[in-house]
């Protein structure tokens, strides 16, 4: 190792920031390590010294001398009072200029107050959302970096070096100030679980449907040749045919069904509801993981309730078959809908010059979301200012074409008890935007019956009021 100073340092030795270290040593560039526990950066070095220039350090101070003006350090640490333990303890030993970059999955409200911090104190802080789990990290992950537009001329051309590519183009841009590139993994993150809710509603239908496990791999692996091409789809036979070393039976079938979380679907879903903007499909699959996780609830309920066998009987299995991957896909694009509305709201209320087209660009490789839709995505917002997926002439298209099989899955589903919340909330969605008029009208009836909370007219302007106790009147309000 020579005595040159490094181009970029990473904090934080676990496997997602040894794998990113790694990465940008195979990339040609000098890397800096560091990891409070000494033993983890000497384990790195060992294990993999030999694939590029690795600089490791023990202090703190001596990582921070190492670094080339502006030093450029990526932090891959647990978020929360971690980050912020990590961020106090190196400030003090920064220049003006500097940039801090926090590839962790952290809150964007918590990236939004870091950034001012440090701005204030003349540094730079960039909220990068990186997508692509371990394997990505290594080989070449989605990045969606935040922060000053100063601070991604002199990080954006390493981040662009290290993300994965689709035809030579990085999967790698700047997104927006402050906590614009968290916000945008936060809600890549929320329609990654939407996406895993539908794939697994599919699972239970051709379950349902008699199919055995090779079958149901076979499918998804034949679905991944067409419109449902994705990472999600091409995992899911492999993990439909991966037999229990233990048992010799489907692993699927000894793993417990209580589906984890670490909080980021649900910031989705609670940053919608602040922006006011529907994320349903996405709500639905926090909760549908919520219930797996709620053993007593479930239990109770088993013990009281009756309902259909959960078996589908159809007289065509194969046209049954079909409409399932009708009803995946049309829920998935809902899905990517709802996530990108949520995005755009997000960067009015915010103050970010998003570009919804650029993400999706971006999302086509390294993310665990990577699909073929993406590609169409893409285009069609480059193409037009949209007010939201749903309007874009190919998607129409895709989703008139599906949704006759979308219907008959979720008719057939509540026949026989297999539960759909995604399937059935992406339709409700579909049909709530596509409404003439909607309820809406008697709720605000309501609402202006017991609490005078006032109503808008069709056919006039200002807010209204019923004299609903007394003579029956309608009043202007104030």
């Amino acid at each position: 190792m020579s005595e040159q100073l490094a181009q970029v340092g990473v904090i934080g030795m676990a496997v997602m920031g040894s794998n990113l270290a790694r990465n940008l040593a195979r990339r040609g560039f000098r890397v800096a390590l560091y990891n409070r526990t000494t033993a983890r950066t000497d384990e790195v070095i060992a294990l993999h010294g030999s694939e590029g220039d690795f600089a490791p350090f023990h202090e703190l101070t001596d990582f921070v001398a190492s670094l080339e003006r502006p030093r450029r350090v990526i932090l891959m640490v647990k978020a929360g009072g971690p980050t912020d333990a990590t961020i106090d303890a190196l400030v003090p030993l920064l220049e003006k200029g500097d940039i801090v970059v926090d590839g962790g999955n952290s809150f964007f409200q918590d990236t939004r107050r870091r950034e001012q911090r440090l701005r204030d104190l003349g540094l730079h802080f960039v909220g990068a959302g990186i997508s692509g789990g371990e394997v990505g990290a290594l080989e070449g992950p989605s990045i969606m970096p935040g922060g000053s537009p100063e601070s991604y001329e002199a990080l954006g051309p390493i981040l662009e070096r290290i993300a994965a590519d689709v035809n030579g183009e990085p999967c790698c841009t700047y997104i927006g100030t402050d906590g614009a590139g968290h916000f945008v993994k936060m809600v890549h993150n929320g329609i990654e679980y939407a996406d895993m809710q539908f794939i697994g509603e599919a699972y239970e239908l051709l379950k349902a449907l008699g199919l055995g496990h090779a079958e149901m791999a076979d499918i998804f692996a034949t679905w991944n040749t067409g419109d449902l091409d994705s990472y999600l789809i091409e995992i899911t036979a492999e993990v439909l045919r991966k037999t229990d070393p233990r048992t010799g039976v489907p692993l699927v079938d000894v793993i417990r069904d209580a589906a984890g979380m670490k909080g980021t679907g649900t910031w989705t879903v609670q940053s919608a509801l602040d922006l006011g903007t529907p994320v349903n499909t996405i709500a639905e699959s926090v909760f549908a993981r919520a219930i797996s996780s709620s053993p007593e609830l479930r239990t109770a309920a088993r013990a009281a309730l009756h309902g259909p066998d959960r078996g589908i009987r159809v007289a065509d299995r194969d046209v049954f078959v079909e409409q399932v991957r009708q009803a995946l896909w049309a829920s998935k694009v809902v899905a990517y809908a709802q996530g990108l509305d949520e995005i755009r709201m997000a960067a009015a209320e915010y103050g970010w010059s998003i570009d919804i087209a650029e993400v999706a660009r971006i999302w086509r490789a390294g993310c665990i979301i990577r699909a073929r839709l993406l590609e169409r995505i893409r285009s069609e917002y480059a193409a037009g200012n949209l007010v939201t997926l749903l309007e874009a002439p190919s998607i129409v298209a895709g989703l008139t074409e599906a949704q006759e099989g979308w219907r008959t899955v979720v008719a057939e589903a509540v026949r026989a008890g297999v539960p759909v919340p995604g399937f059935s909330a992406a339709l409700a969605h579909y049909d709530q935007a596509r409404a003439p008029r909607l309820n809406a009208a008697l709720t605000q009836g309501l609402r202006d019956y017991f609490g005078a909370h006032t109503y808008r007219r069709i056919d006039d302007e200002g807010a209204f009021h019923i004299n609903w106790s007394t003579d029956g009147a309608e009043v202007a309000a104030d």
